[in-house]
């Protein structure tokens, strides 16, 4: 039960609906992956997709929505902070039992790559378009993935419990009895390993802003984990573990994983009286 005072005789505004999400995620502030670039007040219908940026903005106004919410960071701080929000995953890590210190040191890689990247990128882009529509905006990221994250952990937890001899595949299989990873069109896949192979202790990564880079993910195997479910994987960190040849790496689906804490998220809404619309990879 949310403690969010109900809203349902009102509408609603971007801060409530930030309240909302943070609430359900358990987070006590806004994180730098997420925020309100654009404020809106007295807001019936929201369209909601996973990218969402000038030309959605655009058939929102032609329909009639008065909100645009994306998943992933599009614009301003959420852009050139995104790499601050990756500190997360050092207390993940921790809890898997990986050094603080080591944690810290194996994730700083990536964190660097991710600045760069954020520094140079043209921030106002999407915001000053919304601006301009005069259509609120705003992007919530970690807090879904941390829904999404829980929920799976819990879900192979459950499933497997201290079975010693469970595989990759039954890993593939456990995934896949959650309807919206065995419907979506790119679904489970094991990246690293094969179906046969003892998957070990399982550790879901979802949340944390990226994918932590070939050094984090040896981290964790070297701390006990046996197998890594994730959302995706670049190139040259599956090569750089298959070259470890420690670990397993199971990817869930991005898009579909993405949509496991935004329904959380919508329903939430949708019972406080929005009339919530996804799109753009929300299954």
């Amino acid at each position: 039960m949310l403690k969010y005072k109900s809203v349902v005789e009102e509408y609603m505004n971007t801060k409530q609906m930030m309240d909302i999400a943070l609430e359900l995620a358990g987070l006590n502030e806004v994180p730098f992956d997420s925020g309100i670039q654009v404020p809106g007040e007295d807001l019936k219908k929201v369209l909601i997709g996973i990218d969402m940026e000038t030309p959605e903005m655009l058939l929102a106004k032609e329909l009639g929505y008065d909100c645009v919410v994306s998943h992933h960071p599009k614009a301003d701080g959420t852009k050139v902070d995104f790499f601050k929000v990756m500190d997360v995953q050092i207390d993940k890590m921790v809890s898997f039992g990986v050094p603080i210190n080591k944690a810290q040191k194996m994730l700083k890689k990536k964190q660097t790559t991710v600045e760069l990247g954020g520094h140079v990128s043209n921030y106002d882009r999407n915001t000053s378009a919304a601006k301009l529509l005069n259509m609120p905006y705003m992007n919530i990221h970690l807090p879904a993935d941390i829904i999404t994250e829980s929920i799976v952990q819990k879900h192979l937890d459950q499933k497997f419990g201290n079975n010693d001899k469970k595989t990759v595949r039954d890993i593939i299989d456990a995934l896949n009895e959650m309807p919206i990873y065995r419907n979506a069109i790119a679904g489970p896949v094991i990246r690293v390993g094969s179906k046969n192979d003892y998957a070990g202790k399982i550790a879901v990564l979802m949340a944390g802003g990226t994918n932590g880079g070939a050094d984090v993910l040896k981290s964790y195997f070297d701390a006990g984990v046996g197998t890594i479910v994730c959302m995706h994987i670049p190139e040259d960190v599956k090569k750089a573990v298959q070259e470890q040849n420690i670990g397993n790496v199971v990817v869930a689906g991005h898009m579909a994983s993405d949509s496991i804490g935004l329904n959380v998220i919508i329903d939430a809404w949708e019972k406080e009286g929005l009339e919530v619309t996804k799109m753009s990879g929300i299954l």
